[in-house]
């Protein structure tokens, strides 16, 4: 299992790495067999308006998976022991529910399904530029998946979104936590009459991006 530490505003001493590699071992101790890859990154804010300056992330890479979980509070060990117990508990849940899956697994037949190929190079001979409003662009690969999968990914990223490719349509979809509970998912709006007889360009006007967003957010 590779393991790599970073650090942000903050100097990686022996005494923290050692720390870091003892608890996140601990941690994936029992799961060593589907986990190949942990990155860890810790950081200090230097805001002083924010409480919790004490950052501590974990980002596990599983048989394909991606677990994420993150921590703050006031003091970085105790950041690290709370992401710790956190990816250990995400791990326990994502190997019960391979478990569980492989336990009702349906009958194979005698269709073979071809597996598509994960493109490795996503930008080609363009080259990445970033707005200077925006603070880091990330590249990723996108399977297909169904909604299900994608939900199963979102729950363990610890994010509030999850953006992945529909198997059904091919579309690019964002799954997301609603604010009143449960969960959305965003899909593109291609040729929708407007109710004027007229069909969507895909130019939407200021009211009615606001009316969208309201949606989305209910």
């Amino acid at each position: 299992m590779k393991l790599v530490i970073q650090g942000k505003n903050i100097e990686i001493t022996d005494a923290i790495r050692d720390y870091v590699q003892q608890k996140i071992e601990k941690a994936v101790s029992h799961y060593q067999n589907l986990t190949t890859e942990v990155d860890i990154n810790l950081s200090v804010a230097r805001n002083p308006r924010i409480n919790s300056k004490q950052t501590a992330e974990v980002t596990l890479y599983a048989n394909g998976t991606v677990i994420r979980s993150e921590e703050s509070s006031e003091d970085l060990y105790a950041s690290i022991d709370l992401v710790a117990d956190k990816i250990a508990r995400q791990l326990r849940k994502y190997k019960e529910k391979r478990q569980h899956q492989k336990t009702h697994a349906l009958p194979k037949t005698g269709v073979v399904v071809e597996d598509e190929p994960v493109v490795t190079d996503l930008i080609g001979d363009r080259t990445a530029e970033l707005p200077s409003e925006v603070v880091r662009i990330k590249y990723f690969a996108m399977p297909p998946m169904t909604i299900e999968e994608a939900l199963e990914q979102l729950q363990l990223v610890d994010h509030d979104f999850y953006m992945f490719r529909n198997t059904k349509t091919g579309e690019i979809n964002v799954i997301y936590e609603r604010n009143h509970g449960g969960y959305g998912v965003l899909q593109p709006r291609n040729n929708v009459n407007n109710g004027n007889g007229n069909h969507s360009n895909g130019k939407t006007d200021r009211s009615e991006a606001l009316e969208q967003a309201s949606e989305y957010l209910a």
